[in-house]
């Protein structure tokens, strides 16, 4: 009891630094711009959510060591909590653009780590791919709603189409089953936050701007499409069990809970 209280104390000290490393950066970020009272709110209520979660995870997880692999996420966590402020104080006034590219494309890039440092030192785990995917998507629904104030409110359907599909699984729970690997599933997904950080950094034009964040959603609706068909197809069956008798009852299995969805 004493040494799992010993590894619970490590894991919670993890986040802690993480939710400090926020608050730092949120406190450069207030120097160097003059952060608003909503970007800093914003930027606050992020850390405490992340802090307040992920230490609920890794109380709840059988993991003994945070490991390389989640500090690469966690790092990135920050950095999207540095992006989710300075969107948030757009609307306040318009935020350093070079900042706001430069925090979100390094978001992007370390998003191809994490998944690699896990590879190589063996601490691959639910948590950490379910943390990966966490922070992907609301980085993805933060960009979109920096694109929306620019290109109109359809564009946050990029951002909001995969709590969408989670909240659909609520009611619909074959949506839950596992799905195939998908090379064009893990393209599409790549290319959202690419098209918004391009759309947002104001390089392009409003009609070019337009045109790649309309050519991000119709990848993603045809990506979700196809796999919500292959759920009807083939999850539906798998979530209706056919009776048998005690004798010939197998222990349940446990199906890896939107690791595939990961991948997006």
């Amino acid at each position: 009891m004493a040494l799992n209280n010993t590894y619970d104390a490590r894991l919670q000290q993890e986040t802690a630094v993480g939710a400090a490393v926020q608050i730092l950066l949120l406190a450069l970020l207030g120097t160097a711009i003059g952060l608003g009272v909503a970007g800093w709110l914003t930027g606050l209520a992020f850390a405490f959510a992340t802090w307040a979660v992920l230490s609920r995870a890794l109380h709840r997880s059988a993991l003994r060591s945070f490991g390389p692999a989640n500090r690469v996420t966690l790092g990135r966590a920050t950095l999207v909590g540095g992006v989710t402020a300075l969107v948030a104080d757009s609307f306040r006034s318009a935020p350093p653009v070079t900042l706001l590219v430069s925090l979100t494309a390094v978001a992007l890039l370390l998003d191809g780590v994490d998944g690699k440092v896990a590879r190589r030192t063996g601490t691959s785990s639910a948590l950490g791919a379910r943390f990966d995917m966490e922070v992907d998507a609301f980085l993805i629904l933060v960009l979109s709603v920096y694109v929306a104030t620019r290109l109109g409110p359809w564009v946050l359907l990029i951002g909001g189409m995969r709590y969408l599909f989670v909240a659909a699984a609520y009611f619909a729970p074959w949506l839950n089953a596992p799905l195939p690997p998908s090379l064009a599933r893990k393209t599409v997904a790549a290319l959202q936050g690419i098209a918004l950080l391009i759309a947002g950094s104001s390089l392009l034009s409003h009609p070019a701007a337009l045109a790649v964040v309309l050519l991000a959603l119709g990848s993603l609706g045809w990506s979700f499409g196809r796999d919500v068909m292959w759920l009807w197809r083939h999850g539906r069956a798998t979530a209706v069990t056919p009776e048998v008798r005690p004798q010939e009852a197998a222990p349940p299995q446990m199906a890896p809970l939107e690791l595939e969805l990961a991948a997006r």
